[in-house]
């Protein structure tokens, strides 16, 4: 009986010491091949400590406020994460240093964890595998969101496929003094007319500024009779027939242009800065609520106002998304997840904070939280939010995009 005990205790012992080795074992695989069988309170465990380098747009100072403040506070007190905000001016700063990485064999301990993202970036960085995922159903506050909605499941007419979970939604809005323009002009066609009967008073930033950008595909749009048929991939018959015309509409407005349009403003800040001054009566913007926070701080005089073309105003959705070469990819999902905390979505929702709009369905929220929503206060700068929905316009694809911006570089800004 004794050798039996014997024999059974060396069993278990054994037994034992396989199971723990194969629990160790499976703690030194890489995350990414650990996260889809994990539970979120395991990942949530792992991203404690972790630092994260998010790199994003820092043009604005509102916005890098409620990142360095609120969402790095939140995440330090609650998860004990490090948040290091690293500003750039364009995107292409994170996509290059990726793309660099990925060529040189750092294929982990990368630089850059999270980005923020959308459009041509995020489908460039996806088709060169630089990218973490699919990650965005693994996050429990994706519940708020609908992801049947395609203009937060396809990225500028590109499928998501969970390689990057939305942050916020934009609308395009034109912004005016009202105290100088009391009746501005609803249609593309009228703003061009308005343009050339008050020379000077109009500019838009150079691209590749983003809001300089779509303010000449909102051209492309007005010039095609409208955006069903630039919908879809990229074509080039279709583009050779319309781009031709809209670089002649607008080398033709050059000379009504502010300094006669021999330069352009480099950023879309230096057009709210042209705008605030005076110098310009428009100022362009994604963000419908810009206006009412430059507004409540004193940069924009009360009588500000917003509008949308009667034809509607392009709106998209921006993201997160996550590095594949991250060293801290539980913290980033703990930062995504974060972002989509509706007591954060709400924070960033008021105008003096940011008024970026939400990506939740409030429809699904806890009633608490759709009466919070409901609550939130409306500037007179602000359009209602059914005025918004109901003029909302669709991105064109990245393709086009890319051949839009290049196309204006050679035969407007060089002609």
């Amino acid at each position: 009986m004794k050798r039996k005990g014997i024999v059974a205790i060396i069993l278990v012992m054994l037994v034992s010491g396989a199971l723990w080795a194969g629990g160790k074992a499976e703690q030194t695989l890489p995350f990414e091949q650990r996260f889809r069988s994990m539970s979120w309170e395991q990942i949530v465990e792992e991203a404690r400590d972790q630092r994260l380098y998010w790199y994003m747009w820092g043009g604005s100072d509102l916005i890098n406020k409620f990142v360095n403040g609120y969402v790095a506070e939140r995440l330090n007190r609650e998860y004990g994460i490090v948040l290091e905000m690293v500003p750039v001016t364009d995107a292409t700063t994170f996509v290059n240093k990726v793309l660099g990485e990925k060529q040189a064999g750092r294929n982990s301990g990368g630089s850059v964890d999270v980005m923020w993202i959308n459009g041509e970036n995020f489908r460039t960085m996806r088709e060169a595998d630089l990218l973490f995922g699919p990650y965005s159903d693994r996050l429990p506050n994706m519940q708020y969101v609908d992801g049947t909605d395609s203009s937060i499941a396809n990225d500028f007419g590109f499928p998501v496929e969970g390689y990057e979970s939305p942050y916020g939604s934009a609308q395009v809005v034109m912004a005016y003094d009202s105290a100088r323009v009391p009746q501005p002009p609803r249609q593309i066609g009228d703003l061009l007319e308005w343009i050339r009967a008050n020379p000077g008073k109009f500019t838009y930033p150079a691209i590749p500024d983003f809001t300089g950008s779509v303010f000449v595909r909102h051209l492309f749009y007005h010039v095609a009779g409208g955006y069903e048929q630039l919908l879809g991939p990229f074509d080039q018959q279709l583009f050779d027939q319309i781009a031709p015309k809209v670089w002649r509409l607008l080398n033709d407005l050059e000379p009504y242009l502010w300094r006669e349009g021999n330069t352009y403003p480099e950023t879309h800040t230096k057009l709210q800065d042209l705008f605030a001054n005076g110098e310009v009566y428009f100022d362009i913007s994604y963000n419908p609520s810009e206006a009412a926070s430059l507004v409540s701080q004193g940069r924009y005089p009360d009588s500000v106002r917003t509008f949308v073309f009667d034809s509607g105003t392009i709106g998209n959705t921006h993201y997160v998304a996550i590095s594949y070469n991250s060293s801290s990819k539980a913290a980033a999902m703990v930062l995504a997840n974060l972002l989509l905390d509706p007591a954060t979505q709400y924070e960033k929702s008021r105008p003096e904070v940011w008024g970026d709009l939400t990506v939740l369905d409030v429809g699904d929220l806890p009633e608490d939280w759709r009466d919070k929503f409901a609550s939130l206060p409306r500037p007179s700068s602000v359009l209602p939010a059914e005025m918004l929905s109901s003029h909302r316009i669709p991105e064109l694809q990245a393709t086009w995009l890319e051949a839009i911006e290049k196309g204006w570089t050679e035969n407007v800004l060089q002609k």
